[in-house]
């Protein structure tokens, strides 16, 4: 059985000012190397909103750049992370405001092609939380008009959300399968004390990419097995529906050797799931 495992850009890096998440602007093309001589072949790119565009993933000698370490080491990066959409969402604000974010939304989408990214995972959690009807509808309105983009460029956009299982199946079945699908997180679903069986049941089919890690209830992110995720149960009810997408492992922060830790939660995700 062929399992994609892949980590969250930033984990195989020292923390950024703390942050268990964060772009590691000082190490970014360090995590190539290391990622290969682990055996690690897929990374998930991560975009923040602070210094959108001198991400090397918005720049066109950024991208060459991507490419070159991509290609030498062996790492494919069909995915990335738009923290920046959680933190500056353009369906909380109106006006030229909205406009501006959804130009840099637009912007974002065509940057991703040329680095071959697949899935763009739009988080609706935090900052991001849809709060009422009105920005779920200007959320639906903004995406009306970034979906071309979506379809010349054949990317997806993978929702993370903090709705219980209903809410989001009647979230998701509003967009087309075309462009549209869900990044479920292991972790915030063990955090929101969310059943993975009656989610898997309710919206599986739309999931087509899993961000991997254990977390406490209504707490933080924690080693494997020190938190409320039942990771066997869910990976075993992912593997049951026939997901064949990858799993990226977002998981706790190593004080030190990062390269090791992840590679062992790796290797322990492999065995959940065979």
């Amino acid at each position: 059985m062929d399992i994609s495992i892949g980590f969250m850009q930033g984990r195989l890096s020292p923390l950024v000012r703390g942050k268990i998440q964060a772009f590691p602007w000082n190490h970014w093309r360090d995590e190539f190397p290391i990622a290969g001589k682990h055996g690690f072949k897929i990374m998930e790119w991560t975009l923040d909103q602070d210094r959108l565009y001198e991400n090397p993933v918005m720049t066109a000698d950024g991208q060459q750049e991507i490419k070159e370490l991509a290609n030498q080491y062996e790492i494919a990066i069909p995915s990335l992370t738009g923290d920046c959409f959680m933190q500056a969402p353009f369906y909380k604000v109106t006006g030229k405001d909205k406009e501006t974010l959804l130009l840099d939304f637009r912007n974002i989408i065509t940057a991703c092609s040329f680095s071959e990214v697949e899935f763009i995972v739009f988080p609706l959690v935090d900052k991001g939380s849809l709060e009422n009807a009105e920005e779920e509808k200007s959320l639906l309105n903004g995406l009306s008009l970034i979906e071309p983009d979506l379809s010349k460029y054949s990317i997806k956009i993978a929702f993370e959300s903090d709705f219980p299982p209903d809410r989001l199946k009647g979230f998701i079945d509003q967009l087309s399968t075309e462009n549209y699908g869900i990044n479920y997180d292991t972790g915030n679903s063990a955090a929101m004390g969310f059943n993975p069986e009656e989610e898997i049941n309710t919206y599986g089919r739309r999931i087509i990419n899993v961000h991997i890690k254990d977390r406490l209830l209504h707490g933080t992110t924690v080693p494997f097995g020190q938190g409320n995720t039942d990771m066997p149960k869910v990976l075993q009810g992912l593997k049951s529906i026939g997901y064949n997408g990858n799993y990226i492992l977002q998981t706790a922060r190593a004080e030190d050797d990062h390269a090791d830790v992840l590679s062992q939660y790796r290797d322990q995700v492999i065995e959940w799931i065979k």
